[in-house]
């Protein structure tokens, strides 16, 4: 059973939200975190790396990939019941969001260490904020399915709420993603959000079918946010 108090004797993982490109976006408490912490667990170590070395803070790094999650979190739960502090972070953005983390949050809260999450950059909310799409109520589906037929259930499914829809693609895909949701989506206005806070930051906007033609005349680079206006 989960538990929801802490142990005094276990140590305290912070979730430490980073930024999603540009890494002046990040938090001064998070910074503080980094500084203090005895490690710090990442996605990936060398893209951790450029931001503890962005400023000016050197700890050890401990890699905690989404491919074996489950085979490290044994390790990183001793530190943790030695007491240390431990910060969890991912290449950009918040642990365990459409991230690995999950799996090492709920195994530290099993044991009653104390989990501290750390609010920063996102991908989400940047995009909801640009795009003009109401963002009063919006449904966030992570990365679709790469089959067409769950990629078109999961899109009918979330259609049905009437809500603005959120989602995560590749650069590599998303001219295919989009071609394959147009037939759903229809006239509904379609924003991709593509390299959010950092310097070629751009937001196209047009139907699913129309900016399936754009991104595959014009292959999309970097990180892309899409969403889908509620109507």
């Amino acid at each position: 059973m989960m538990r929801t108090t802490s142990n005094s004797d276990a140590g305290v993982l912070y979730v430490v939200a980073t930024p999603i490109g540009n890494l002046e976006d990040i938090t001064l408490r998070a910074l503080r975190v980094l500084r203090e912490c005895d490690c710090v667990v990442a996605e990936d170590s060398r893209r951790t790396r450029v931001l503890l070395s962005a400023h000016d803070i050197r700890k050890p790094i401990v890699s905690l990939p989404a491919h074996d999650e489950a085979r490290r979190v044994p390790a990183i739960m001793e530190r943790l019941a030695r007491g240390e502090q431990v910060a969890l972070c991912t290449d950009a953005g918040t642990p365990a969001v459409s991230d690995p983390g999950a799996a090492l949050v709920r195994a530290a809260r099993e044991a009653g260490a104390a989990v501290i999450p750390l609010p920063g950059a996102s991908a989400v909310l940047a995009a909801l904020a640009g795009s003009g799409l109401p963002a009063d109520s919006f449904c966030f589906l992570g990365f679709l399915p790469r089959t067409p037929g769950k990629l078109r259930r999961s899109l009918e499914a979330a259609l049905v709420g009437g809500r603005t829809l959120v989602f995560f693609e590749s650069p590599q895909r998303l001219a295919r993603t989009l071609r394959l949701a147009a037939p759903l989506l229809g006239a509904r206005t379609v924003t991709v959000a593509r390299e959010l806070t950092k310097i070629h930051e751009t937001f196209h906007s047009g139907t699913a079918g129309e900016l399936a033609e754009q991104f595959t005349d014009a292959p999309a680079r970097g990180e892309c946010t899409i969403l889908v206006s509620n109507s």
